[in-house]
């Protein structure tokens, strides 16, 4: 490491490189937790529309002073009508655990089905991804179960995903702005660096060294940094990520769906530190060769 930094100009007492990687590990701090949310948004709305494309939702009202074994006996009758339709590939109750769990986040653990007014659930799967002749369809299930709804999906769903979407791309922006943040300040600080340096780059030019080798050793040095920045902040960010993920696991198993670790993003943040540095890197290496080029 030491012969890789060592240097014929006195980079290492910069006033800016002391900064810098502060800088960097700020930037990949929040680059990280930008780019966590957008990755795991796209895996959300993913989930979303696989689970809900070509499904629809059947919602069994109780009747007031009806038993539980009368209610079952409804939505029994809905599941076995719905699984007669031509449209249809499959339809099974909800159990009253699933509801218990779909309902945990707003009323607690200890809900119990039995003491609310809360509607019996079948789930459909269809045969196609949409159906035609859903007031037909709900005219037969009210047949059977009056005051019975039909929820295709299709409404809210285009709003959450259209939400979700949006919050997506203003992740990527939030990532995009870190970058020319980042990048600016490299420049600013290596040109800073070129100024205090130039009698020194002068009689190194003089000797025969060329606008490469005087930029490497500039780049050199800002790699180390951006490395250790970059290290740093992903480091910072991580108890940050599993905190968020901490808060979202009471939330999992209704609307968001349970989220499970995907190797690729963890790769893809891993290597965030090391995208880092090569921005540091190059930037300061074409900023040299530019302003050197402009000086002599």
């Amino acid at each position: 490491m030491a012969r890789f930094l060592r240097s014929d100009l006195p980079i290492a007492a910069d006033p800016g490189n002391r900064f810098l990687p502060l800088l960097v590990a700020a930037m990949v701090f929040l680059a990280t937790l930008a780019l966590a949310g957008a990755l795991g948004l796209q895996d959300m709305t993913t989930r979303w529309r696989g689970a809900m494309t070509g499904t629809l939702t059947v919602q069994v009202p109780p009747v007031a002073g009806e038993s539980a074994a009368d209610t079952a006996a409804r939505v029994e009758r809905v599941v076995r009508l719905m699984v007669s339709l031509p449209d249809v590939a499959a339809a099974s109750a909800v159990a009253d655990d699933q509801l218990v769990q779909m309902l945990q986040p707003w009323l607690g653990s200890d809900v119990l089905i039995t003491d609310l007014p809360v509607p019996r659930l079948v789930d459909v799967t269809l045969k196609n991804e949409a159906v035609t002749g859903l007031d037909a369809m709900l005219a037969r299930v009210r047949d059977v179960a009056p005051g019975a709804l039909i929820d295709d999906h299709r409404v809210w769903l285009a709003r959450l995903i259209a939400l979700a979407d949006g919050i997506r791309l203003l992740a990527w922006a939030i990532l995009g702005l870190v970058g020319v943040a980042t990048t600016a300040a490299v420049v600013y600080a290596t040109r800073s660096g070129l100024a205090v340096h130039r009698p020194h780059i002068e009689v190194l030019h003089l000797i025969g060294a060329t606008d490469g080798y005087v930029a490497r050793q500039f780049a050199r040095r800002a790699l180390v940094h951006g490395l250790i920045g970059g290290l740093s902040g992903f480091i910072l960010a991580v108890p940050a990520l599993v905190g968020l993920l901490i808060l979202l696991a009471p939330l999992e198993g209704g609307l968001v769906p349970v989220l499970s670790p995907v190797p690729v993003h963890f790769l893809g943040l891993a290597l965030l530190p090391v995208f880092a540095g090569a921005v540091v890197m190059m930037t300061a290496y074409r900023t040299v060769r530019r302003q050197l080029a402009r000086m002599l």
